[in-house]
């Protein structure tokens, strides 16, 4: 049975361009990777789990920043690996700069008997559609094609900050 991950792509609205919420993973492997490396904050879950749940706890672990509805649904995605993920998102705006994330235990350097400690997210930063495009797991890059239709088509109905 294939894994299954769920998320929240956050996004806000500067003037006439829509920003988006985009995470860095952290630790070594992903320590000098940039471009075709960053993510949307996302957890793997199990049935009977509700992806939506998983993906607002695992936002707020990732960030530590909070999510609110409403919750548009992007649809799920197979990557090359033959996860699933399943994604919703949301209008809402944060300093990047005060990202909070949980942290995960490795051994490092490889086979040196040393554990240590990294976070599981590095960084965030908010990005226009075409640079989170660019930045974005290659994997996940509908997600952005899928926001802008949702966006385009709902953007009557989506609350706006306060």
């Amino acid at each position: 049975m294939a894994k299954k991950s769920a998320g929240l792509l956050m996004f806000r609205r500067r003037s006439s361009t829509v920003e988006l919420l985009l995470v860095h993973p952290g630790g070594p492997f992903w320590a000098k990777k940039d471009v075709g490396s960053w993510s949307i904050p996302k957890g793997e879950y199990e049935e009977p789990e509700d992806p939506l749940e998983t993906a607002k706890r695992e936002f707020g672990e990732e960030t530590g920043f909070q999510s609110r509805e409403p919750f548009l649904a992007l649809g799920t995605l197979k990557q090359p690996s033959g996860k699933l993920i399943t994604a919703w998102a949301f209008e809402g705006d944060c300093d990047p700069r005060m990202l909070m994330s949980n942290r995960f235990e490795l051994e490092w350097p490889r086979k040196s008997g040393k554990m240590k400690s990294f976070p599981e997210i590095d960084r965030a930063e908010w990005f226009d559609t075409a640079e989170a495009r660019r930045r974005i797991i290659p994997g996940q890059s509908q997600f952005i094609d899928k926001f802008e239709a949702v966006v385009l088509r709902e953007s009557s109905s989506i609350a706006r900050p306060i």
